[in-house]
This record gives structure tokens, C-alpha cells and sequence, in this order.
């Protein structure tokens, strides 16, 4: 039979949490009660007011058409109005906006859309996994940037060589962080604006996690820098804030030219998202976002109970300002996959490794805060038994 498969995909991992969703039937059909800490997806419902407007907009037939293809206007016009509320960001919504079906499909098409084969691209390490992968599919040279927990996990440029800072095309940066849980003051998008704008790199900036912040502190733009525009695109989704991973909606905003190099490709590869899916939308970025408030503070008492519980055991965590991550030492004398294949085996319970987040994860495991208190505090019972 003829090899049908490319190379690209032959020399693809698996998705990680693709895996752990195969070990994770396997030990339900055994009979285990498996806890799943492993992906970072909220377990609280979408908000009412949201899906009613879904509902009554699917119900115009008008609405069952395609999309335009840079996306519907009240949602990106409701985006630009989100970004100047909350931002003081001013943006022009026909030409500094596009529709993203989710932002994992426009991170990979981005890439898609302004690198070349061979090109470098910065990617934070630990981060997300796919920067490094959508780097893979375009044929790029993915080259890390170290962020590590001596530096708050804010990019240390100098580890950089020199090559490397002038061959780089593209730089992701990602905060509130995943998987680290960092957060950050404008002063850090500043020091990336400046070091974009001298090495002539597009910054890509990922604030998925921008809404799901802790007591006072409020995630910046790196759009609120100044003149931040002319080299930087931010990335921002409803999934985290809102509780619509499924969903999938999101856009991106900033650099004109990039949004329209972005908006060339999308519209070879897909017509938008489902109207009905992007007015809902919209609707949930002109609320006051009292339910993100509320949600953010169901994910803060988690992250409270869990990090203090882990303290009791010995365990070393770094405490967040925001995100649903908890971002945890292993153990000495383990890996951070032996340590995680560990909580599984014996506990039931699933963690992300931190390997899984570039070679700068060895040595941690992430937690995702996606479960009820009381399934930690069954959670925190099986680890303490781990620990006695």
C-alpha cells in the first residue's frame, strides 16, 4: 500500500492530553475513579445570558448562512469596544480585529501566515504547547526562550545568542502564563515591545487567561504600550473568561497587516465561526463581566485550598494572581513524568507533567483548578495518603 502520510505528521508526537484522555478510559473501564487535573478546561457552566442569546439568534434563518469571512461586525465591533473599556485600547474593528474559531486554530495559522520554512520563532519555555507544534506544521526552527522561576518567569532575552536574536521572525510571549500561573505588570510588555521593535521581530502575545485574575490585580495589554502596534498582535479568547471552551471563539487583534496577511489564509481554510456562536459572543463582551468576577473567584478559593494543602505536605508551589493553574515542584528524586505517572497509577488522579510545556517544565507538574472543592478535597485525602 502506498505511504499516504506526510512527514510532518509522521514526525508529530501525539497531543499530549490525547493521551491522558486514552489512560484516562483505561482506568474508567477498569473501575477507577479518575480525577482529572490534566487539561486546562473550566468545568463551570457557560453563563445563562450567553446561551439565551445563542438560542434566539439561531432561530433566524438569516443567521444559518456562512460568516463573513474576517468575521461578524458586531462581534468585532464588541471586541474594540471590550478593548477601549478595559484597555483604554483604541482599535479599528474593520481592519485590527479578526474572528478566530478558538485561538488554538488562529495561534497555528498565524505562524502559518508569516513564517517561512526555516524561519526561527521565539517560544517561551515552559509554555504552551502549541506555539512549538504550529512552528513544526510551518517548517520553522523553534528556538526557546528561558523562563524560569529565579525570574518570576518573565523572558530573559539575554540567554538569547546573538544569532539567534537576529534570525528570530516571530516571538510568542503568554500571560497570565500557561503553565506557569506568572502574571505580569506593563513594564514586561514594554521590555518586549522594545526588544520586538530593535531585533525587528513580530511579538504575538497570547491572554487567554487576561480575565481570570485574583483580588486587585488586573492583567495588562501589550497593546496599552505605546506605539505597541506597529510590531505586536494580541491573541484573546472566551474559552478561559467565559467557560466556552467548546464554543470555540475567539480573534486577534492589533497590526493591520498581519491581521490581514491572518485574514488572507482564513479565508482559504475556513468561512468564521457559526453566527448565532459569535453575537453570543458579543453579548458576553459588552456585559459588565460579573460572572467572570464570580468565576474568577471560585477559581482563587481552589487555587487557596489546593496550595495551602500542598505547603502541609511539603510540596513547593508557585502562587498565582490569576489563571486556573497551580504550578507545583515535583517531589525530589522524581522526574516531572515519573512523578505524574505516579499520581496516576497510584492515586487516580491526572496532572500535566511540566515536560509537556517544553524541556523548562523537568521538574514541575501543572494542576488545572477545573474541579469542584469537594473533588480536591478528595484529591488532597489521596495525595496526603501518597505523602504518609
Amino acid at each position: 500500500m502506498n505511504d499516504f502520510v506526510s512527514d510532518v505528521v509522521k514526525n508529530m508526537p501525539a497531543y499530549l492530553f490525547s493521551e491522558l484522555n486514552r489512560k484516562k478510559k483505561a482506568l474508567q473501564e477498569k473501575g477507577v475513579d479518575v480525577i482529572d487535573l490534566g487539561i486546562g478546561a473550566p468545568d463551570l457552566p457557560t453563563p445563562e445570558f450567553i446561551y439565551d442569546v445563542l438560542v434566539k439568534e439561531a432561530k433566524h434563518p438569516a443567521n444559518h448562512r456562512y460568516s463573513p469571512y474576517s468575521g461578524n461586525q458586531e462581534f468585532k465591533e464588541a471586541v474594540a469596544s471590550f478593548y477601549k473599556k478595559h484597555y483604554g485600547v483604541e482599535l479599528d474593528s474593520n481592519t485590527e480585529v479578526l474572528t478566530l474559531v478558538g485561538t488554538k486554530e488562529g495561534i497555528v495559522n498565524l505562524i502559518q501566515a508569516v513564517i517561512n520554512p526555516g524561519d526561527t520563532v521565539l517560544i517561551p519555555d515552559p509554555g504552551y504547547p502549541v506555539y512549538r507544534m504550529g512552528v513544526h506544521l510551518a517548517g520553522g526552527d523553534a528556538v526557546s526562550l528561558p523562563l524560569d522561576k529565579q525570574n518570576s518567569y518573565v523572558p530573559q532575552y539575554d540567554a538569547l545568542t546573538k544569532s539567534e536574536r537576529e534570525a528570530a521572525k516571530l516571538l510568542f510571549l503568554n500571560y497570565p502564563s500557561n503553565p506557569t500561573a506568572a502574571t505580569v505588570e506593563l513594564s514586561t510588555f514594554t521590555e518586549a515591545v522594545d526588544f520586538a521593535a530593535k531585533n525587528n521581530i513580530l511579538l504575538a502575545h497570547d491572554a487567554a487567561y487576561d480575565l481570570i485574575t485574583f483580588d486587585t490585580y488586573k492583567s495588562p495589554s501589550v497593546l496599552q504600550v505605546p506605539n505597541a502596534k506597529d510590531i505586536a498582535i494580541e491573541f484573546g479568547t472566551l474559552s478561559k473568561s467565559y467557560n466556552m471552551t467548546g464554543w470555540r471563539i475567539g480573534y486577534v487583534v492589533g497590526n493591520k497587516e498581519i491581521i490581514q496577511a491572518l485574514a488572507t489564509l482564513k479565508s482559504n481554510i475556513d468561512t468564521s465561526q457559526f453566527l448565532p456562536i459569535q453575537l453570543a459572543a458579543a453579548a458576553a463582551l459588552q456585559s459588565d463581566h460579573r460572572t467572570v468576577r464570580e468565576n474568577s473567584a471560585i477559581f482563587k478559593k481552589r487555587m487557596e485550598k489546593l496550595y495551602n494543602a500542598l505547603a502541609e505536605m511539603g510540596m513547593t508551589a508557585y502562587k498565582p494572581k490569576g489563571t486556573i493553574f497551580l504550578w507545583v515542584d515535583v517531589p525530589d528524586g522524581f522526574t516531572s513524568a515519573g512523578f505524574a505517572d505516579k499520581l496516576l497509577d497510584e492515586l487516580g488522579i491526572i496532572v500535566t507533567p511540566g515536560t509537556a510545556f517544553g524541556p523548562g517544565g523537568e521538574g514541575h507538574f501543572r494542576i488545572s483548578l477545573s474541579v469542584s472543592e469537594e473533588r480536591l478535597d478528595e484529591v488532597i485525602k489521596r495525595m496526603k495518603n501518597l505523602a504518609g
